[in-house]
């Protein structure tokens, strides 16, 4: 397998907080997971991807860029690749440090459903010609690498490498709103700024933690409070800051725990609440380098309307993620939320602040 890296990764010197920022503006879709809620075929899709939402998923050591909870994934922006520019809608997603886009030579069911990459359009484009494959947790793709100019935003890489995807089986990425993923989601209005970070996005300052190990982004917990108990992690546990996560993800049996504690049941394939029983449900704390993040039900818990019927499901999912990399936490779109993050490649840090409403 042939990975490439992102160079339009992050924050290139955290320095410039007031610098010459680079903003992109997030859209949101309606999520998969809605959807199919609505057509009350959610249970159906668990089924078809052998997913068991009790013991949860397991995801193999080959598998470089865990992509999982694939149905809320709501929040996508646009770049440009090639001169003149083609567009893409991706996910910009810290969780992986691969750029692809389906390429015009993609003969998959999916690929017909999204813009595709013409090279014989581009002027600035060169062949690279070597192959890649990844693997996600619910789905796959196959492709060759090219070499063109990627823009976001006004930020410009000449020669960046990205992946053409030629094939892309299964049903995976055909009902996908976005077309393709920037390595490196938040309601509407939020944005992703490269280049510095921006302080009117969050309050006091910046706790800045160290990366545990260079791959993901990867820090120490140093505890999970549930309620004023520290039930997780009362050694510490490893876990990694994830925008291509939408969900906060722990050891299946962990996740399991923490479900019964919050009062969450499995129904149609995903865990529930009452929501009339938000006001009674205890808060979750993450211990992260000496402060406390903390999220009260009204965070975890995902809000929706179905049927014309309120539905409220939990935040937390089990994800078994195997040695060397495992087992590790991931702190997902419900995490990130609530808590600004600044992810500061030159350091190797990410600092955390509460985010501004």
């Amino acid at each position: 397998m042939k990975t490439f890296l992102v160079l339009l990764l992050v924050l290139l010197d955290v320095g410039q907080a007031h610098g010459d920022l680079h903003r992109v503006p997030l859209r949101r879709h309606q999520s998969l997971r809605k959807k199919l809620q609505a057509q009350r075929q959610l249970s159906d899709l668990w089924k078809s991807q052998k997913l068991d939402m009790i013991e949860s998923c397991t995801m193999e050591q080959s598998t470089n860029e865990p992509l999982i909870n694939y149905l809320d994934m709501e929040y996508f922006g646009t770049i440009s690749i090639g001169s003149p520019p083609q567009n893409f809608t991706v996910i910009f997603d810290t969780g992986s440090s691969n750029l692809w886009v389906p390429s015009v030579y993609c003969t998959s069911p999916a690929c017909k459903t999204h813009p595709v990459f013409h090279p014989s359009q581009s002027n600035t484009y060169s062949e690279v010609g070597s192959t890649f494959s990844i693997q996600y947790g619910t789905g796959s793709l196959t492709g060759i690498i090219g070499a063109d100019q990627v823009s976001v935003e006004g930020l410009t890489v000449v020669g960046q490498q990205f992946g053409e995807s030629v094939k892309e089986p299964g049903q995976t990425f055909v009902n996908a709103e976005f077309d393709g993923i920037l390595g490196l989601s938040s309601p509407p209005g939020y944005e992703l700024t490269f280049g510095g970070y921006d302080p009117s996005h969050f309050s006091g300052s910046l706790n800045w933690v160290p990366v545990t190990k260079q791959a993901y982004w990867q820090i120490a917990l140093d505890g999970i409070q549930v309620g004023d108990t520290v039930m997780f992690c009362s050694e510490g546990c490893q876990a990694i800051v994830d925008t291509g996560t939408s969900l906060i993800t722990g050891p299946s049996h962990k996740i399991k725990q923490l479900q019964e504690a919050i009062g969450a049941i499995l129904t149609d394939g995903e865990y529930v609440v009452e929501c009339g029983n938000l006001n009674m449900m205890p808060d979750i704390t993450f211990l992260i380098n000496g402060v406390s993040y903390t999220l009260s039900p009204a965070a975890y818990i995902l809000q929706d309307f179905a049927d014309g019927m309120q539905f409220c499901s939990s935040g937390f999912q089990g994800l078994d993620i195997q040695p060397p990399s495992g087992p590790l936490w991931i702190l997902g779109d419900v995490f990130i939320r609530k808590f600004y993050s600044v992810f500061d490649r030159g350091n190797n840090q990410v600092g955390l602040a509460p985010a501004v409403p």
